[in-house]
């Protein structure tokens, strides 16, 4: 019978067209279109939409176009119910025309397409699927019309339920997605139940905690302004995540906006002794810039020795004297002068000078004898020694430094081919220090001797 309405179909409402019946052919394509099986509504589709461009006005044309969309879309679906682009594009057809029963049906028939892998790159396109399911229930339930900011109680349970749905069908023991745990909270926020988003932040912590479910839970305690509870949840952070240096140095930064001085020296002294740090760096910068501001001069020198202790890195070096001189920068308040060379002729300014170049000498001496092969670092390290002399005019003593500098050395290498030519050069750069180009002459001397001794 199918077969007989599909032939049938194309004859009939080719005889209306002909007979200038445009609405009989539109109402038989339409019954046709409804009945027959999807398998053979392709051609018929096609037919339709050449027929409405050529009869319809917009409104029908689009609607034709639209109906053959939904049918692609449909056997997509059919086909791969775990395509969720697929999905996506399929719902986004039925918002932009369909009734609100029609979408939330393909909705429903969307989400109940669950991953069957326990792996997290299968489900972040799912999760997207009840992202966009919850937003669009919640802004659709509401009468907007007149109600301003207010929400009535439908909309409420909407996005409840969805977001509680969501975060029970995640395997929160394998992963989880801290997007859910936070538009669950906001969703709370903007009923003003902050209990409840309370609650809804627990949970997350307890089963799936994550670095941003704890600064979103601690940036709005902190904007209601109970310290305790930020404490409270910066004790729990570091609990669960000792080695994260944003955490100490976010902690820290609280207590010190509180002006809680000791308590804040006493989390940077508990971080840098942690056995394993994310960005010890980053960590130790922080508790340097905090000691700095306060004039605790000598608390910081201790701080760059403790550090260099654990690491003999150059910017440590450079920036242990670059301290020593933003020491004297502020007994000297002066303006700057013209030429950019601001002139220092305080005499405790010498004391800070003195320091300074100490720093630079003890790094050039460990570069020396103890990493002579970070020709690389030194150079760097000498080049910032050389710049602060300058800076420091008449006080500075540049020649103390050239005599240091090493000779840049430019060497070509060639590559060959696997066939033997020459596939390409590569250029590469070298230093050789003082001590070096004396250690070679003396070498040539040497050759030359043994090779005159050999001579006689």
């Amino acid at each position: 019978m199918k077969k007989m309405l599909n032939g049938y179909s194309f004859a009939f409402a080719e005889f209306e067209e002909r007979c200038k019946e445009t609405e009989q052919a539109r109402c038989i394509y339409k019954f046709a279109l409804d009945h027959i099986s999807k398998g053979r509504a392709e051609d018929l589709y096609t037919r339709f939409v050449a027929f409405e461009k050529q009869y319809g006005d917009k409104e029908g044309i689009e609607d034709a176009i639209v109906g053959k969309r939904r049918f692609q879309y449909e056997d997509e679906v059919r086909k791969s119910p775990l395509n969720y682009d697929a999905w996506f594009d399929y719902i986004r057809l039925k918002e932009s025309v369909g009734s609100k029963e029609r979408i939330r049906e393909v909705y429903e028939r969307a989400i109940a397409n669950v991953p069957p892998a326990e792996e997290k790159r299968y489900w972040q396109r799912y999760i997207y699927l009840w992202i966009n399911y919850a937003f669009y229930g919640e802004l659709d339930a509401g009468d907007w019309s007149g109600r301003g900011m207010y929400i009535d109680f439908r909309q409420f349970l909407v996005f409840y339920n969805f977001s509680r749905k969501c975060l029970k069908l995640i395997l929160h023991e394998k992963f989880s997605f801290a997007k859910i745990w936070l538009l669950a909270v906001q969703f709370e926020i903007r009923q003003l139940n902050l209990e409840g988003a309370r609650q809804i932040f627990g949970n997350a912590i307890e089963k799936a905690p994550k670095d941003k479910i704890f600064k979103k839970y601690i940036e709005i305690e902190l904007q209601f302004g109970t310290i305790d509870r930020c404490r409270k949840l910066y004790d729990k952070f570091l609990e669960w995540a000792p080695e994260s240096c944003y955490a100490w140095i976010k902690y820290a930064e609280l207590e010190r906006s509180l002006s809680e001085t000791e308590r804040a020296r006493d989390i940077f002294e508990l971080a840098i002794t942690q056995p394993a740090l994310d960005m010890p760096e980053l960590l130790w910068k922080s508790y340097i810039d905090f000691e700095i501001p306060k004039g605790e001069y000598e608390q910081t020198r201790v701080l760059y020795e403790r550090l260099l202790d654990r690491t003999k890195h150059f910017k440590v070096w450079i920036s242990y004297a670059k301290f020593e001189v933003s020491a004297m920068d502020e007994d000297d308040d002066s303006d700057l002068p013209q030429n950019g060379v601001r002139q220092y002729n305080h005499g405790g300014n010498k004391g800070c000078i003195q320091r300074a170049r100490r720093v630079f000498e003890r790094a050039v001496n460990y570069y020396t004898m103890s990493a002579p092969e970070l020709k690389e670092e030194r150079a760097m390290l000498m080049e910032e020694w050389l710049n602060m002399e300058i800076r420091f005019g008449e006080l500075g003593n540049i020649s103390l430094v050239k005599c240091m500098l090493p000779k840049k050395l430019e060497k070509r290498k060639q590559i060959t081919s696997e066939d033997g030519g020459i596939a390409r050069y590569e250029e590469s750069i070298s230093y050789q220090f003082p001590e070096e180009h004396q250690a070679t002459n003396l070498k040539i001397l040497e050759a030359a001797y043994q090779w005159k001794k050999q001579k006689i």
